[in-house]
């Protein structure tokens, strides 16, 4: 798989030849200013949440690329709303797409959309196919429902966490989320974007490393092979 991040809690996985984008945060966060949004291409647009750091370029992505929305169902519908033609809404369980069997699983954090409506609960995904297993918590505490995740769901090849603190787990928090997941290859989201949740990033993989575990923070705009 193929994982380029492009700030905050946006990134693209490239997986059995469709493109999966996540969480579309980029004009509104001063530190992907250099990414072009409209070079960016989706087959399928992720979103965990409703917040605004999660979906601000969702309408204008999906309306250019003609890209399908995925999410929680309140979160599709206001998208509709919006302007976008194909979506999927979901809640939580397990269901096959083109690209794998895409399961969505709680987060604990909030979920209001732009306009003030409900946004539904938040959410991650966990994608198993032939190329890997991967798990994206979304904005979430550290939380005990990670440990069915091993024991259930899939055994992961890497997963995608929240380190920035704040609105979210801390390093040391996601150090323990790894060990519940039972995975050793983190990369990080979620962090920097704002005062709140900037972080020391030597620190931080240090903490990782001395638990045994891998954490990538990747540049905006890097992709890396996972």
């Amino acid at each position: 798989m193929k994982f380029t991040f492009y700030g905050h809690s946006c990134f693209l996985i490239e997986t059995q030849g469709k493109k999966l984008l996540f969480d579309p945060f980029i004009t509104g966060n001063e530190l992907a200013k250099d990414v072009d949004v409209n070079s960016i291409e989706a087959d399928y647009i992720l979103v965990s949440h409703g917040h605004g750091d999660h979906v601000g370029d969702l309408v204008s992505i999906a309306k250019r690329t003609g890209a399908t929305v995925v999410g929680m169902y309140e979160v599709t519908a206001w998208a509709e709303k919006q302007g976008c033609e194909k979506t999927m809404g979901m809640n939580f369980g397990p269901t096959n797409m083109e690209f794998g069997e895409l399961r969505m699983v709680p987060a604990m954090h909030s979920s209001g959309l732009p306009d003030g409506s409900y946004g539904g609960n938040p959410g991650g995904f966990i994608l198993k196919n032939s190329e890997g297993n991967f798990y994206f918590s979304g904005d979430t505490c550290l939380m005990m429902d990670m440990q069915l995740i091993p024991k259930y769901y899939a055994k992961l090849d890497f997963a995608i966490l929240p380190v920035g603190g704040h609105f979210t787990m801390n390093v040391a928090d996601a150090v323990v989320a790894a060990e519940f997941i039972e995975c050793n290859k983190i990369v990080g989201v979620h962090f920097d974007t704002f005062g709140y949740i900037k972080i020391d990033h030597d620190n931080a993989k240090d903490a990782f490393k001395k638990a045994g575990k891998e954490l990538i923070l990747p540049a905006i705009g890097e992709t890396i092979s996972i």
